[in-house]
């Protein structure tokens, strides 16, 4: 078997190597191009794909995937309430009108398997229900977020929502702080023209520290329905480190003038070094192979460097 696989390879490639083309010169290496680039974005896909369906699938992987779909499925178009019936179908088990106490038990053990899914049914219902997200419905504790980046609008957002979970986009990552007291607030990262930063170049990157309600950057909407939580930090001490971490980034940010970059500098690479800085997470974890893959740019260089007025600016998510 593997000799006539190995002989049905070589002729494959034999007729690869003789394939006539259409056309000559230029349009024929535009084909060629095209589709070089169309076999890069479609591994990419199945690489993402793979992902999708076998990390972080806890010990029920078709029972998470049911969830998935039912959560992508009942998430409305940016601007739109999330239907009545939209938490019921979603969390069948908890009910239609569950009891803080009843949301933080099951986000409490589903915390305790490792990573968990945060939704905008969910998040929608709290804050409709609650007023706010804070420990009385969620955990207290330091997580870290990470979504698809998709559009929430018609008409692209009821394809691209499930494309972008699954297949072609990579994860923006943020980091929500719950406190025992106090509604929970979010970290985020992004470019100036995103976050609505005036007096700035639009590609510069800074960050925001939010209540995590409708107005974040990063809260849960129709593109970016499901967001996929890790809770790192669960000691009082410790999540006063991390918001001193994030207080220092946003000064570090603001005065260092660094151009966003596709791969890196991004946001999530300032996500990931303030993580890094902050003993949460090590270096080796931060630069691994999986998350260079999920969400580019959080394992690069922490030593952010980038031509500002005036010379060289550098600058470090450090505090």
């Amino acid at each position: 078997m593997p000799a006539r696989g190995r002989a049905l390879a070589r002729r494959l490639l034999d007729r690869s190597r003789r394939a006539r083309h259409p056309w000559t010169g230029w349009r024929r290496a535009a084909v060629i191009a095209g589709q070089a680039l169309a076999g890069l974005v479609g591994l990419f896909a199945l690489i993402n794909l793979a992902l999708s369906l076998s990390t972080f699938r806890g010990d029920d992987p078709a029972g998470r995937m049911v969830h998935e779909l039912k959560a992508l499925w009942h998430s409305p178009l940016d601007g739109e309430s999330v239907s009545d019936a939209a938490f019921a179908a979603v969390y069948p088990e908890l009910g239609r009108q569950p009891s803080a106490a009843a949301i933080r038990a099951y986000l409490e053990a589903q915390a305790r398997d490792g990573e968990f899914l945060f939704d905008h049914a969910l998040a929608d219902h709290i804050l409709r229900r609650f007023g706010r997200i804070d420990a009385r419905t969620v955990p207290p504790g330091v997580y870290v977020g990470a979504h698809a980046l998709g559009p929430d609008s018609l008409p692209f957002v009821p394809v691209t929502k499930y494309l972008a979970h699954y297949l072609l986009f990579p994860r923006h990552a943020y980091i929500l702080v719950v406190p025992e007291q106090g509604g929970a607030v979010a970290f985020s990262a992004s470019t100036v023209d995103k976050l609505g930063v005036s007096g700035a170049d639009g590609d510069h990157l800074r960050a925001e520290m939010v209540p995590f309600n409708y107005d974040a950057y990063d809260f849960p909407s129709s593109g970016q329905a499901l967001h996929e939580m890790t809770r790192i930090v669960t000691d009082p001490a410790e999540k006063r480190d991390v918001v001193a971490s994030l207080e220092a980034a946003l000064v570090a940010l603001e005065r260092s003038q660094i151009r966003y970059g596709l791969l890196a500098p991004n946001s999530n690479t300032v996500i990931g070094c303030i993580l890094e800085a902050s003993g949460e997470i090590s270096d080796g974890r931060r630069s691994s192979m999986l998350l260079a893959l999920r969400a580019p740019g959080f394992g690069a260089d922490c030593d952010l460097e980038t031509a500002s007025t005036g010379g060289e600016a550098r600058a470090t998510a450090e505090p």
